[in-house]
C-alpha cells in the first residue's frame, strides 16, 4: 500500500495537501520546507519542480520557480537534496511539474531517481492520457509510483471516468478553468463539485486552485476529502524571516482548531 493510499485508509476528509517549489525562498530550503509543512499539519506534500514555461502556474508560482532557477536548481539537484528526504519526512510526497524538462532528464531515470529517494506520485498536467497509457504509465507503475490526473469543470463525465481509472492516489478537481491563484467563489462551483461527488469515483478527490484560506479548505472539504494550497503558503514564505515560524502561523490559520466555520465567518460547531 502506498503512503498516499494509506493516508486516505486512515483519514478521509479534511486532508490538507500543501504545494510548495523546490529551491525556494532559498536552493538549500527544499527539505526545510518540506519539515516545518509535517510538523504544521500537512498531510501531503506537493513539491514543485521548476520550469520557465508552465502551463498551470499563476503569476505567485511562477515567480518562485524564476527564483528557484535562478537560485540554481535543477532536477539532478533536487534529487541530491531528495536523497536523505526519508530520514526526515514521513509524509506522502509528489512531485508536480512539467513533462519538458522530465523529458530532457530522462524519463526512466527521473523515475527510477524518484522511486529511490522515497517519492510516492507524480502529477504531471501536461502529459496526455494516450501517451500515459501507452508509454510513460507503465514506467510510473514499474517503480511502484502513483500517478494523479486533473479534471475541471468543463471535463465530460466519461472522461472524468476515465482518468479516475488511470489514476492513483487521488483526483485532482481544479476548482475553475484559470491558473493557479485565482480568489474565486467556490460556491460558483457547487454543481461541479456536487457531480464528481455523486459520481462515487474510485479514487478520493482534491480540490485545488483558489484554496487560500480556513474557509475556503472547509468549503472544498465539504465538497471532497481534502484540498490542495498552494499560492497562498508561496506569498507566506517570500517574506519569511524564518521558515518554520511562518509556515506555523500559515497552517494554524488554516487548519485552527479543526472546527469548521460557519456560513458568517465565525467558528461554528461540528
Amino acid at each position: 500500500m502506498s503512503r498516499i493510499t494509506e493516508l486516505f485508509k486512515r483519514k478521509n476528509n479534511r486532508v490538507l495537501n500543501v504545494y510548495c517549489t523546490a529551491g525556494f525562498p532559498r536552493l538549500d530550503s527544499t527539505i526545510e520546507v518540506m519539515k516545518a509543512l509535517q510538523d504544521n499539519g500537512a498531510d501531503l506534500i506537493e513539491l514543485g519542480m521548476p520550469y520557465s514555461d508552465p502551463l498551470a502556474d499563476g503569476p505567485v508560482i511562477q515567480a518562485s520557480s524564476t527564483k528557484a532557477l535562478e537560485n540554481g536548481m535543477t532536477i539532478a539537484r533536487l534529487f541530491e537534496q531528495l536523497a536523505a528526504m526519508r530520514e526526515n519526512i514521513q509524509l506522502p510526497v509528489l512531485l508536480m511539474g512539467y513533462m519538458n524538462p522530465v523529458l530532457q532528464y530522462g524519463f526512466e531515470k527521473f523515475c527510477e531517481a524518484a522511486a529511490k529517494a522515497g517519492v510516492d506520485g507524480l502529477i504531471l498536467p501536461d502529459l496526455p492520457i494516450y501517451e500515459f497509457e501507452t508509454e510513460y504509465g507503465p514506467v510510473m507503475k514499474r517503480y511502484g509510483l502513483d500517478f494523479v490526473f486533473l479534471v475541471t469543470p468543463e471535463t465530460s463525465e466519461a472522461r472524468v471516468r476515465q482518468v479516475d481509472a488511470l489514476s492513483s492516489g487521488f483526483l485532482y478537481a481544479v476548482s475553475s478553468s484559470s491558473t493557479t491563484g485565482k480568489n474565486k467563489d467556490l460556491g460558483e462551483q457547487e454543481a461541479y463539485f456536487a457531480r464528481l461527488k455523486q459520481m462515487r469515483l474510485g479514487n478520493p478527490v482534491l480540490v485545488g486552485f483558489g484554496i487560500r484560506d480556513r474557509a475556503t479548505f472547509e468549503a472544498a472539504s465539504k465538497y471532497a476529502n481534502g484540498a490542495i494550497i498552494g499560492t497562498a503558503y508561496i506569498r507566506a514564505l517570500e517574506e519569511a524571516e524564518n521558515i518554520g515560524t511562518a509556515t506555523k502561523k500559515f497552517l494554524s490559520g488554516i487548519l485552527g482548531s479543526g472546527e469548521p466555520i460557519a456560513e458568517t465567518g465565525k467558528r461554528g460547531p461540528r
